[in-house]
């Protein structure tokens, strides 16, 4: 099975047809019901990161229970689309850019499910090769970019985004971690597919981004955005067979992963 974690608006995915399940995990409840459906050949589950009505905030998502949930369904493969700002005047609104490495300045997440165990996993290269091809091939894609995932809700000061830029990274993001570190703890296969939905303040000399701006151009750009995302789906082969997403050979877990 396949999973989709939908960002800030993408809250839908299937049509009425689609089943809703829900899952209690040993991190609580996910941030809403899973609704399974199908795209093509594949079975898809789906899970809005920030809850059906947008309740919880990027620094409070429920990330170790979302990710848990999704592996005890059955979901081996992820797809993580979410809205990011841009940190280039080269990536302008309504790009969609496949990243290819992120930073973490989030603080105080649970990022792990290794308390205990003395567990390390290799993340130097912290997406799904294989998911990344699948959706980055795709016509008006930009393959390739670092996501500067930040800890939120506020967003950048003006400073803050000219040193990201200084380092080379594109885009800015808030939810990206620790998602994909959760999901190679539990050898899942992840990609984070982008939504450049503004130019962050400290590139755009002008105005200061704004939520409902946000909000307002991702709405502008769901209908496509959805549709690529059908289209790397039906990418996807039916059988998995990335070896690189599957950190723990040879290791013996503190636990049984669901």
């Amino acid at each position: 099975m396949l999973g989709v974690i939908g960002g800030s608006g993408f809250y839908t995915f299937f049509g009425s047809d689609a089943r809703a399940i829900s899952l209690d995990t040993p991190y609580g409840e996910p941030s809403a019901p899973i609704t399974v459906g199908t795209v093509g050949d594949h079975e898809v589950a789906f899970l809005p990161r920030h809850g059906a009505g947008h309740e919880f905030s990027p620094h409070t998502v429920p990330y170790r229970a979302n990710m848990w949930a999704l592996r005890a369904l059955g979901v081996r493969r992820i797809f993580g689309p979410c809205a990011v700002g841009s940190l280039t005047p080269d990536l302008g609104p309504g790009a969609m850019v496949v990243p290819d490495q992120l930073v973490d300045r989030t603080s105080g997440r649970d990022d792990t499910y290794f308390d205990s165990g003395g567990i390390h996993v290799g993340f130097a290269d912290p997406y799904c090769p294989t998911l990344r091809a699948a959706a980055a091939d795709l016509p008006g894609v930009v393959d390739g970019g670092t996501m500067v995932v930040v800890q939120g809700p506020r967003f950048s000061t003006r400073a803050e985004s000219r040193w990201f830029a200084s380092q080379g990274f594109s885009l800015v993001n808030m939810t990206g971690y620790p998602e994909a570190v959760l999901a190679r703890e539990l050898e899942m296969c992840y990609a984070a597919i982008a939504l450049v939905t503004d130019v962050d303040a400290g590139i755009d000399s002008g105005s200061a981004v704004r939520a409902v701006d946000v909000f307002a151009e991702f709405e502008r750009n769901m209908v496509p955005f959805k549709k690529l995302m059908h289209e790397a789906i039906d990418r996807v082969e039916l059988e998995q067979s990335c070896t690189h997403c599957q950190p723990h050979d040879g290791v013996q877990l503190p636990f049984d992963l669901p």
